[in-house]
């Protein structure tokens, strides 16, 4: 990211939502770094240094903020100014909560040295990888010392420090107090908001976006796709089974009155895990977005001016799962949307894990293992599809394919198209939600050459170059037009009956 210091001076003085969590602030009388929407009177020009990212902020001794709670913000889009590395490296520290001592590993996973990783952080973020995974941690324990009343032991394990004398110690050092007075302060203001936990293994969280954001539409797409027994939406909710390092839970996700945050709440026995639950759920619904500067991009091109003006803030799904979400888009090769929900739930009810009784959410997803070795033709599936999946599966149990969102986009869309049965409208569909690349565009998808009237996957490819680097933003808003999913449909229905016809 480089803004001049008169658009985040502007921003600054303007409290701009838009800018939330793409710069800070720092006051050099204060030492206190803020968001840009901080409410607390604006400071002289003179005063104030700007920051890429809050590590750089604290890198150079400033403090975060109580007021604005810099913790709190929607976080900086990885493809503001960060080189690809640089966004890997960011997704594979919140993906796994890298410790300190793991720079190496972390490099070596990224196929560079770490040495020139530090150089890289220090270029595109003004922080070194350390400073990047410390203020993390910090930001998170923060978040739960205000929002939870976990044990001070427990959340110093939880954010990853060693210790809860580590623990107390960056506390004070960073924010000049105590863990306890700063939870003293948050039980103050919590007065007009919310409880964080009802009870034990019961949480509750804040996660910022920046507006807008469409959630009746993206709520609608999750709720034509959810998987019968793991996903279920509700009136403005959506709900599913969860599973992370053997324990199981489940969530709920819902918009909160303010109108720029979700509220997330959290069943699960393993309160270590919450770090990495809470990203992934940032990742489902796409909340590092700068949908401005996407629509602003996009709207340039008539097919897609006036969709993007009545759907302001449509976001690109991610999923839970990335397996999960593979099984699902193959079994809607050649169905219905309805069709591969009614057969996705089979699968579950077939080969899932019970967990209750009493609906809607019953069951987790079968595991990889599982389905490898299954006859997954018994749902009622042909026989060539089902032998998609067990390779599928098969790739994945043994590692051969990770479906994990950090990695060489190129190299997995190669691996996966070797399976036999997996095209590459497959392919981008399962790389445009499991892995969030914002770039991928499923071409050959009848729905969104009905929607722009062109005739072949050549013509749409040909006509998204210019949609470049948001091309997956693009389907969707072409997705969502109820003309185009109507013929979608229909075309889909068509489809099967073809494939009737001939077998």
């Amino acid at each position: 990211m480089n803004f001049d210091r008169r658009t985040c001076s502007q921003a600054r003085l303007t409290r701009d939502v838009r800018f939330d969590g793409r710069f800070f602030i720092g006051v050099r009388s204060t030492r206190i770094y803020c968001r840009t929407v901080c409410p607390v009177r604006a400071a002289k020009e003179e005063n104030i240094t700007y920051f890429p990212t809050a590590a750089a902020a604290s890198e150079a001794g400033y403090r975060p903020c109580l007021r604005c709670r810099p913790e709190c913000s929607p976080g900086t889009p990885a493809w503001s100014g960060t080189s690809a590395t640089v966004a890997r490296a960011l997704r594979l520290i919140s993906e796994s909560n890298v410790p300190d001592e793991g720079l190496e590993a972390l490099a070596a996973r990224l196929g560079i040295g770490a040495r020139q990783l530090r150089r890289l952080f220090i270029q595109h973020l003004g922080a070194t990888p350390s400073a990047v995974i410390k203020t993390r941690r910090l930001h998170f324990a923060k978040k739960l010392i205000d929002e939870t009343t976990l044990p001070f032991s427990e959340i110093a394990f939880v954010s990853g420090f060693g210790s809860t004398r580590r623990f107390n110690i960056a506390f004070k050092k960073t924010y000049g107090r105590t863990p306890t007075q700063i939870r003293k302060l948050a039980r103050v203001k919590s007065l007009t908001s919310f409880s964080s936990l009802h009870s034990s293994g019961q949480y509750d969280f804040r996660l910022n976006f920046r507006p807008p954001f469409h959630w009746s539409a993206l709520l609608e797409f999750l709720a034509k796709r959810a998987i019968p027994g793991v996903e279920a939406v509700k009136p403005n909710a959506y709900l599913r089974t969860i599973a992370f390092n053997g324990c199981s839970g489940t969530l709920r996700v819902a918009p909160e009155e303010s109108g720029s945050a979700l509220r997330v709440q959290i069943a699960f026995p393993e309160a270590r895990w919450l770090f990495q639950i809470i990203e992934r759920v940032r990742r489902m619904f796409d909340l590092t977005a700068d949908p401005r500067e996407i629509a602003a991009h996009l709207s340039g091109d008539p097919f897609l001016v006036e969709r993007i003006k009545a759907l302001p803030g449509l976001r690109v799904p991610g999923c839970w799962d990335g397996f999960e979400l593979a099984v699902r888009a193959i079994l809607g090769q050649q169905v219905s949307v309805a069709g591969a929900s009614t057969l996705a739930g089979r699968l579950v009810s077939e080969f899932g894990t019970k967990l209750v009784d009493s609906d809607p959410l019953t069951h987790l997803f079968p595991k990889p293992e599982r389905l490898a070795k299954a006859d997954v033709g018994r749902i009622g599936i042909p026989s060539a599809r089902a032998e998609t999946i067990k390779t599928l599966a098969r790739n994945v149990a043994d590692g051969r394919i990770t479906l994990e969102s950090v990695q060489d986009i190129g190299e997995f869309r190669s691996r996966l198209l070797e399976i036999r049965g997996l095209g590459d409208w497959t392919v981008q569909y399962i790389a445009m939600r499991a892995l969030g690349d914002p770039d991928a565009f499923p071409s050959s998808d009848l729905g969104l050459m009905r929607a722009t009237s062109l005739r072949t996957a050549r013509d749409i490819a040909r006509r998204a170059e210019t949609w470049r680097p948001w091309r997956a933003y693009a389907a969707m808003y072409l997705w969502q037009s109820k003309s185009a999913e109507a013929k979608q449909t229909s075309f889909a229905q068509a489809r099967k009956s073809r494939v009737a016809v001939a077998g």
